[in-house]
């Protein structure tokens, strides 16, 4: 799902959004496997910085996690490479294309 803040059926209280914003993001909404992750720029000025936190995605298995791993790294920077660790049978961290930091994890079964 996606809305600008043009298509809005009401309109936003004067200052909400500043002058040519009319196309960035109200809200949107989109599904990666099970999760639903909700985003919006109407608040972003000057150019986006996604620093600070990571967005993780848990995976089904091991395929699924080299999977989900390589699409995200397509275009973008591997912080630190798919594979096994003492908490996960797979795990790595990546920054898309966009800069958004991702962890994509498939815990060990016990």
């Amino acid at each position: 799902m996606l809305m600008r803040f043009k298509d809005s059926p009401e309109s936003c209280p004067e200052g909400a959004i500043p002058p040519g914003s009319e196309n960035k993001v109200m809200h949107a909404s989109l599904r990666i496997g099970e999760a639903t992750v909700m985003a919006s720029d109407g608040r972003c000025t000057g150019a986006p910085a996604f620093q600070g936190f990571s967005l993780s995605l848990d995976a089904k298995n091991d395929a699924e996690a080299k999977r989900l791993f390589n699409a995200l790294s397509d275009g973008g920077q591997v912080q630190m490479p798919l594979g096994e660790t003492f908490f996960a049978s797979s795990f790595g961290m990546v920054a898309d294309k966009f800069g958004v930091g991702w962890m994509v994890i498939h815990e060990k079964q016990h």
